[in-house]
């Protein structure tokens, strides 16, 4: 048992106290938030203030000392305020950075931001998997694979809550389409459901999760906002999760008695089903008032452990701390990590300070301040650095000049007249995002956003523009902006160069600016596989009611059918060279352990990332050829070496097997690897046998 659950379960005793003394009217205001959803939306609709522009309060009870739950959004940051807090780069950058003890680093500057604006709630452990990148949320996940979902949203958590601050795991579950999101009910096989989309999510609950977020969607036609199976018999059951469930906003559910008696223990952010709705179902005897008294247990227990732990550490973050200059630098820090080197033909990068005196910056993202979605996780940072303005700041004695692309004579002028090119391409929150609106036009935000339903690539605009200018200069290279992978096999070959940015947040430009000079050089991985043909990956209809999902997508999918991608799952370039040697394999009674040498071989510093596969060929049953199970990264100056290893528990080497309905463990030879991306060319293979 997590330190965080026993810290909760000490407080059972207590709040149980205070529930045997309240009526059930204090019991069911326990269970609602308590805003206006009326005038909450109004002020969306008419611009004035913005979504969750103040901590959103639940609960509370002052007669029996009961704070109440003060609600903040995520997960690039905190969404409370307009100029103050700090605006992170988005997940899915955070993902390749493949660094759990930054993303832990995060969660405490997170949690020290929430507490500054009053909240005792971080709702942006964002931890969905995305079943086809096209999911216009998926900027706010990690990446593709669900260990390393569960790996970086289990670190977030624990940073969070190191602040005293409650996490809320969110959207439990099978959350991966945007448009359709309120109808769509997903359905896939019970092993699907264990082995690929659930899996991350009981790791956040073993890492002491305080709170878990149901989803819009239905699973097998029962919305998960009071799925039985889902929120009692899986979560609070079999995982002994001891918090609370949450509903996502407003349309989260639909009906009272379902809601109340299958798992769902509070309504946000306002009154609709429960209120006097619940108060008279219980009376009506179609709700046990024991179900309330469950509900109500599990949110007392719960604040008044972080509350009493905030007030007793003698810690009062105030707006002091909100965009502090060791929270923005951690931010900066985050975007140089992440951002990923796809391609370097020529090593065209880095750019040379000395000799490159005129830089053209072209495409219309250029000097926009691009921070990524306008839905329920944008934040509103003090300013934003745009890739131009990095430039001219990382780059002082060099001219940078700005074309934004419309016109490809000038474009192609522009890059020819340089010494290097940049083109700045991809997408914006009109293009992928949260989406509430069923009708064509922006949604509540101001922007469309929605799911990518044309293409998995760059708009024809600008993969015509790449095509044209590219080639007029020997240096030029395309910074890629965008939440989950942007195809780029039309094109790749008219540039130099290829860095994947994602949304970087509000350092962003700064850190393209460092990692294109060699300021910084690159350490970041693909957290998804980058195909030749977008059609290797499962299809999706954005607008249906019902989608299956496939026990295979990503990389998994493309080596199960032997397709070659353009490139692996947890692929990046470097500035230096790395050579990966001496492996050793070893399994015990509780995990299998891979060693390496990593050995700069290069001639500047520079972070490699090391990873740990697990192969099946020799189950009796259907299952991958390889599952990344572990990874981590070594800092090392030019000529260094130093040993990796690296630990799997062999708990994470199991399958479901639907006929006895639980996981079990394979007694054979596994395949182990050890390297530097998913790709067989980039690792080194042995075996262990467990018997």
């Amino acid at each position: 048992m997590n330190k965080e659950k026993q810290a909760r379960l000490a407080y059972t005793e207590k709040a149980q106290k205070i529930v045997d003394d309240m009526t059930l009217e204090q019991k069911v205001k326990i269970l609602s938030g308590t805003i206006s959803i009326d005038d909450m939306m109004k002020a969306l609709m008419t611009g004035v203030g913005h979504y969750n522009d103040v901590p959103y309060p639940s609960g509370g009870d002052e007669e029996h000392g009961v704070p109440t739950m003060r609600f903040c959004d995520g997960p690039r940051g905190v969404v409370c305020g307009t100029g103050k807090a700090t605006c992170f780069p988005v997940s899915m950058c955070r993902g390749a950075s493949f660094d759990a003890g930054l993303e832990e680093e995060i969660g405490h500057a997170i949690g020290r931001e929430v507490r500054g604006f009053g909240g005792n709630l971080f709702a942006g452990v964002c931890i969905n998997l995305p079943y086809n990148p096209g999911w216009g949320r998926s900027q706010e996940v990690y990446g593709e694979e669900s260990f390393h979902l569960g790996q970086m949203g289990s670190a977030l958590v624990r940073g969070v809550q190191g602040e005293h601050v409650m996490a809320c795991t969110k959207h439990y579950a099978f959350n991966s389409m945007e448009n359709a999101r309120f109808k769509v009910s997903v359905d896939c096989s019970r092993r699907t459901e264990r082995e690929v989309y659930l899996p991350h999510f009981k790791d956040c609950v073993d890492a002491g999760t305080a709170s878990v977020m149901s989803s819009y969607n239905l699973y097998k036609g029962i919305k998960c906002g009071y799925s039985d199976y889902l929120l009692k018999k899986v979560l609070k059951e079999e995982w002994d999760f001891d918090g609370f469930v949450m509903t996502d906003f407003v349309w989260g559910v639909d009906d009272t008695v379902k809601s109340a008696n299958y798992g769902q223990d509070m309504e946000m952010p306002g009154t609709i089903y429960y209120g006097e709705k619940l108060i008279q179902a219980v009376k009506d005897g179609l709700v046990p008032e024991l179900r309330i008294n469950e509900s109500v247990l599990r949110i007392i227990r719960t604040i008044l452990t972080y509350e009493d732990a905030y007030n007793a550490s003698g810690k009062n973050y105030d707006e002091e701390v909100l965009g502090s200059k060791e929270h923005i630098a951690l931010a900066l820090r985050a975007a140089q990590e992440g951002m990923v080197l796809m391609q370097n033909n020529n090593s065209a990068l880095p750019l040379n300070k000395n000799t490159v005196k005129k830089i053209a910056v072209i495409g219309k993202l250029g000097e926009k301040a691009n921070i990524g979605d306008h839905g329920s996780s944008q934040v509103f940072p003090a300013y934003v650095v745009t890739p131009i303005e990095g430039l001219n700041k990382v780059m002082p004695n060099a001219e940078v000049v700005y074309c934004d692309g419309s016109d490809i004579a000038a474009a192609k002028k522009a890059a020819k007249e340089a010494d290097a090119a940049i083109f700045v391409v991809g997408y914006d929150h009109d293009d992928e995002g949260e989406f509430i609106s069923g009708e064509e036009g922006t949604n509540y935000t101001g922007s469309i956003g929605g799911d990518r339903k044309k293409s998995l690539g760059l708009s024809s605009e600008d993969v015509e523009l790449i095509k044209q200018a590219g080639p007029e200069n020997k240096n030029s290279v395309a910074v890629l902006i965008g939440g989950n992978m942007i195809m780029t096999t039309e094109w790749k070959d008219s540039v130099s160069a290829i860095l994947m940015a994602f949304y970087p947040g509000q350092e962003g430009g700064t850190a393209i600016a460092q990692v294109l000079c060699g300021d910084m050089n690159p350490s970041g991985k693909l957290p998804f596989v980058l195909p030749y043909d977008e059609k290797d990956l499962p299809q999706v209809n954005w607008e249906t009611t019902n989608q299956y999902y496939d026990y295979y997508h990503g990389y998994t999918r493309l080596e199960k059918q032997g397709i070659k991608p353009l490139l692996p799952y947890g692929f990046g370039l470097s500035y230096t060279t790395f050579d990966v040697s001496n492996a050793s394999f070893a399994a015990d009674a509780n995990s299998v352990k891979a060693s390496c040498t990593v050995k700069n071989t290069g001639a500047v510093a520079g972070t490699e990332v090391v990873q740990l596969y697990v192969g099946f060929k020799n189950s009796k049953i259907d299952r991958p050829v390889k599952l990344l199970r572990g990874f981590g990264r070594v800092e090392l100056q030019p000529g260094e070496s130093k040993k990796v290893e690296l630990t799997c528990p062999l708990e994470k080497l199991k399958y479901f097997n639907e006929a006895t309905n639980d996981f079990e463990l394979e007694r054979m030879e596994h395949e182990v690897y050890i390297g530097t991306s998913s790709a067989n060319s980039d690792l080194l293979q042995g075996t262990v046998t467990i018997g």
